[in-house]
Parts: C-alpha cells; structure tokens; sequence
C-alpha cells in the first residue's frame, strides 16, 4: 500500500512540469491573439476617434446679389419637372420614387460611387477607408473648399476620379447631396463625411444636382462665400440622350425619348418640363448661381474636352484651384473600346484605371429630325450661355 502510494505521488511531480510549460504556452498564445486582434482594431478605428480641431466659422446669411433690369423671365416661362423623372444620377443608383423630384427643391440622385474599381477588380468604397483616412496622418477634417457642382451625365465623375490623383486634393468619393437632399442634417454632419487632409491640401466633393437645385447657391454661400465652383457641361443634345440612356437601363418599360421630348410632336413644342430637357438650359441656372457667387469664382469645364484633352482641361482646374500642375498627359491613356481616357495609375493603385462599365454607354438610335429640333430649342440658350461665360463650346 505504501508502494502504491509513492509511486503515485513521484508520477505526479513527473508530470507537473510538462502541464506547466503546456498551460503557460497557452496563456502566451491567448496574449499574443489578443494583443494582435487590439493591434488591428486601434489601426482601423483611431481615425475616426482623433477630434477635429478646426471648426468652421459660422458665416451670416447673405442678402442676394441684385442687378437692375435682371428679370426671372426664364424661371416663369419654363414649368417645373414632371413628376417621373429620371431618379438616379450621374453614379448610377436606383433610389426611392417618392424622393423629392423637383427642380426648386432637389434632383434625386444617388450617393454611391459604384462605378470606379480598385486594382482588384472590386468597387471602391463610396467612404474613404479607415485605413486611407488614418495615411493623412494628423490632418484634420474640413468642410470644401471646392464643390463640382454639376451637371448630371457632364463627367463630373471622371473629372473627379482625375483630380483625385493629385497629392494636394482629398475628396469624397460619394454624392454626399447634403445642400439639396440633407441640409437639415447640419454641417457638423457635413464636415464628418469628408476625408481628413492636411495643411494645404484642399477638400472636395461633387453632387451634379446642386446645378439645378434653387436653394443651393444660398447654402453654399452660407457655408463660405470663398467657395470655388466648377461645372462639367456638355453639348445639352447629347447630354439628354445620355440621360435618358442611363434611365432606360434601369427602366425599359419608359416611353420613348422622341415621346418623352415633345409636348406635340406636330408642332415640334419641346417639353421643357422632362428633366432631361431642363438640365440642359444651363443659362437659366447659372444665372441663378450669379446671384450669390461671382463669374471669377465659377469654372467651366468642357464635358467634350475632358475626353479628347484630358490633361488639358486638368490643367485649367489646377489653375483655378491654385494648385501645381501635377496631372499631366503622362497620367492618362486613351481606351479604344470605352472611347474615352483613363488613368494610368489611379489613386492609391499602381494600376490602370477606367470608370465602371455603367460608362460610356451605346446610346440609342435617335430620328435625325428630332435631334435637329432640339438643337433649334437650345440655341438660343446656348448663346447666352456663351455671353455669360465668355466661352463658346462650340454645340452650335
């Protein structure tokens, strides 16, 4: 009996050591998943937890800019949008029938950006990454310095995609639509969507709906009157195919175009009511946006030219933008089957990029006759376009 025992006992000492090393391993292993699963977590969420310091200076409601003899001729004579029109915008996103449609308050478009792909094949996040917005270092976020402010199927998403190549330019890539759709949120909420940038680098974002929306000229003046603004427009003509293009891929139950564009096709009365008329007469909203905003503080971008000399029209932007001229040919290439350029190294890739496949879509076959006659309707706004602007573009 005593035997037994002792051999028990000099059994257990010869084990204990090993449960030791083995409950010690796994205590050491516990650790080590433990401090690398805080390591990953602190990376992606301290971004967001670092406070912004800068608070934008709150700027008194302007009174608007008057001259005698201007008259809202325009504005009386042309009725507001019907209500079926196109729902989505220049990023291709289906939303809600019942959003608010109307020119005097908002253009329903999309937030998301789903047509730019990263070097993988797969989409880029509307938002900036945690990981993206933790390479600005110490930068803070801050409200826009400069808007793209239309206009819808222009290329104000290409010209973004573009810009965003430069190391001074940080912008969201979604619509964040906050001076139609979310004003009321408050720009504190505003100031949360955009990227962190650093001293000297300038914020931007671009909503194509902000053209044509009445109140939006107001708002941004309200922001900061220093705002600069840029337009994308192109000839109205093909600008309303293409719009009536991206609707028609969406919804192939819609009328036709030549129905959609006249009120009497007998009489050739144009239906300046379809949104894909109106956004067109960019004379009439400019003239809205130069109530509060002066001509020097507005660039126009030619949809046209961004196609056929890329880096000629960047290098306007970064002109107005008072910006190096960085973006230069040897960042673009020209696809043959898209038909438009692309970039060669896009933002935070060593890839060639193209906007997504929603791009550069056929366009349906149009009668001749009715092109023709919407080319007479928008002649005469086109010319004062040209006198506003001091530019001919050449639609004519």
């Amino acid at each position: 009996m005593e035997y037994s025992l002792l051999c028990q006992h000099l059994h257990a000492l010869s084990v204990s050591p090993a449960r030791k090393k083995l409950a010690l391993f796994g205590i050491m292993l516990l650790l080590w998943v433990y401090l690398l699963y805080s390591c990953v977590g602190y990376c992606a969420t301290v971004p967001s937890l670092l406070v912004d310091g800068h608070r934008a200076r709150d700027a008194d409601f302007p009174g608007k800019r008057t001259e005698s003899g201007r008259a809202d001729l325009m504005s009386r004579l042309l009725p507001r949008a019907q209500s079926w029109v196109d729902l989505e915008s220049d990023d291709d996103e289906a939303v809600d029938s019942t959003a608010a449609r109307d020119f005097s308050t908002t253009e329903a478009e999309t937030d998301r950006a789903e047509d730019w792909y990263d070097a993988r094949g797969e989409r880029r996040s509307p938002e900036q990454s945690a990981l993206s917005s933790f390479s600005n270092g110490s930068g803070s976020k801050r409200l826009p310095q400069a808007i793209i402010i239309g206009v819808k199927k222009g290329g104000t998403r290409a010209l973004l995609e573009f810009l965003r190549v430069h190391p001074d330019i940080r912008a969201v890539g979604a619509e964040p639509h906050f001076f139609d759709r979310n004003y009321d949120n408050g720009l504190d909420w505003y100031r949360e969507l955009m990227p962190k940038t650093l001293e000297g680098q300038i914020t931007m974002e671009k909503t194509p709906s902000y053209f044509v929306t009445r109140e939006a000229p107001a708002r941004i003046y309200s922001m900061s009157r220093a705002t600069k603004l840029i337009v994308v427009v192109r000839d109205p003509v093909t600008r309303a195919i293409s719009d009536y293009t991206q609707t028609l891929s969406k919804k192939p139950d819609i009328p036709t175009f030549e129905s959609l564009t006249f009120k009497n096709r007998t009489t050739g009365l144009i239906d300046t009511s379809w949104s894909a008329v109106q956004i067109g007469i960019y004379a009439k909203h400019l003239d809205n946006w130069l109530q509060f905003f002066p001509m020097r503080q507005i660039l126009f971008v030619s949809g046209e030219r961004l196609i056929s000399d890329p880096a000629g029209e960047l290098g306007r932007v970064q002109d107005f933008l008072g910006l190096k001229r960085i973006i230069t040919d040897k960042h673009f290439y020209f696809n043959q089957t898209k038909g438009f350029p692309c970039l060669k190294k896009a933002e935070g890739s060593s890839k060639p990029h193209c906007l997504g496949k929603t791009k550069g879509r056929t366009h349906p076959n149009i009668h001749p006759e009715v092109v023709q006659r919407l080319r007479d309707f928008y002649r005469p706004f086109n010319m004062k376009f040209y006198q506003m602007t001091g530019h001919n573009f050449g639609w004519d």
